[in-house]
């Protein structure tokens, strides 16, 4: 999978929030996108997931251009700000209820998820009940169960705990190790920063710098 963002600007009330945009995302690498609150990070995550129209430019995947010749990515797991879930479902029943949507995973494959991500796939506790870490740790469950190729995640670190930090790098790794092309948006960097193939640093909407790790 390739992702070209080309030239790419949306305002918003007359803010510039992205301002021309040029990047482009591959197969089998991990992507950090590093910046303060505000410098363009999740709106441009919401751009190339399709969530949002840009104003001008094009986002191509796989050399077909968003909202022209394909609505969304295809193959795509997402966390964008905080996920929501059925509260008075347990997070197994979330789970199937999401994989029922596009019905290509198995009861194991979501048992699979719930605990990579060390959560009890037989906990009977609602959503309501789960702690700020534990509804973080459901929504990294969701967005890689089905095995996308494509993986975006808005401060997927959020609440979480050093062990669960330990296990989502793991977790990054192995699906970098399938090919997947995964992107990170996040504002403190450093407990992952080993994860990431490139940092690119936004600020106040620009792609102020690119960097390549070792």
């Amino acid at each position: 999978m390739k992702i070209s963002v080309k030239d790419v600007s949306r305002e918003m009330k007359s803010n510039i929030i992205l301002n021309n945009i040029n990047l482009e995302f591959e197969s089998g690498k991990i992507y950090g996108l590093c910046g303060h609150n505000g410098s363009g990070k999740t709106m441009l995550l919401r751009a190339i997931a399709g969530l949002i129209q840009i104003d001008h430019g094009e986002i191509m995947i796989d050399e077909k251009i968003l909202h022209k010749d394909i609505d969304y990515p295809p193959e795509m797991g997402l966390i964008i700000e905080t996920p929501t879930f059925f509260k008075y479902y347990t997070g197994m029943e979330n789970l199937q209820y999401l994989a029922e949507i596009r019905n290509q995973i198995s009861q194991n494959d979501i048992i699979e998820a719930l605990k990579i991500v060390g959560l009890d796939p037989n906990d009977r506790r609602t959503v309501a009940k789960y702690s700020l870490g534990m509804k973080q740790r459901l929504a990294i469950a969701q967005a890689v169960m089905e095995k996308p190729q494509f993986i975006l995640l808005d401060e997927p670190t959020n609440a979480l705990d050093p062990d669960a930090v330990i296990q989502f790098k793991k977790m990054m790794t192995e699906e970098k190790r399938r090919n997947a092309c995964i992107i990170i948006a996040t504002h403190n960097h450093q407990d992952i920063d080993e994860l990431f193939d490139e940092k690119i640093y936004l600020n106040s909407g620009r792609v102020e710098r690119v960097e390549k790790n070792d």
